[in-house]
């Protein structure tokens, strides 16, 4: 398997978070995350510019092959939604404008594949990428290490699924998972005691 990057972002109209992670085989590590601040301006439309141009400027930076992009919420604020809605859209967009294929997955989705609980809170999701991705310290925002989550939750959902052997597939080594629980119960010799 070739090397990978996958970049994941997590939209937001004041901070928008990003990891970037490279796969190699089976290994991920961690390439680098931070934020997109727009919050000191007051004018919508210029907030999602900057959003705009900060993803095209990491694309361009990093060159990376997937973009992972969490789902807005539905929240009981429309003009929130539509807000959070339009940042993801120019967020789609720089990735699009540079060909990047990209997915979707909502915030449910992405904290049952990086924590097995999909109402995980952002402090658990970043102390479990901090442990799969060996990195030390905790970032300033949490939406770094949510952009982050995207892009581990895109790798997880295509190899989870896939047999690990090379052997021909059988009922068996086609199991789907879940999430790490029902991954790690299936596959005790992964767990790594220190």
């Amino acid at each position: 398997m070739k090397e990978q990057i996958i970049l994941g972002v997590d939209p937001g109209t004041s901070v928008t978070g990003f990891g970037l992670i490279k796969v190699e085989g089976k290994k991920l590590s961690l390439i680098h995350m931070g934020v997109i601040q727009t919050g000191k301006l007051d004018d919508h439309p210029l907030k999602l510019k900057k959003i705009f141009e900060g993803v095209l400027a990491i694309i361009e930076q990093y060159h990376p092959d997937m973009m992972a992009i969490e789902a807005p919420f539905f929240g009981k604020n429309i003009q929130s939604m539509l807000k959070l809605g339009r940042a993801q859209g120019v967020a789609m967009a720089a990735a699009m404008y540079r060909d990047i294929p990209l997915c979707e997955y909502s915030p449910k989705k992405i904290k049952q594949s990086i924590t097995g609980n999909g109402n995980a809170s952002k402090e658990q999701v970043s102390s479990m990428l901090q442990h799969l991705l060996e990195f030390d310290g905790h970032p300033e925002f949490l939406d770094a290490t949510d952009g982050l989550a995207a892009a581990v939750c895109h790798y997880l959902q295509n190899t989870l699924t896939v047999p690990i052997s090379k052997k021909p597939a059988t009922k068996k080594s086609t199991k789907k998972h879940t999430g790490w629980a029902s991954y790690l119960s299936d596959n005790p010799s992964k767990i790594i005691k220190k």
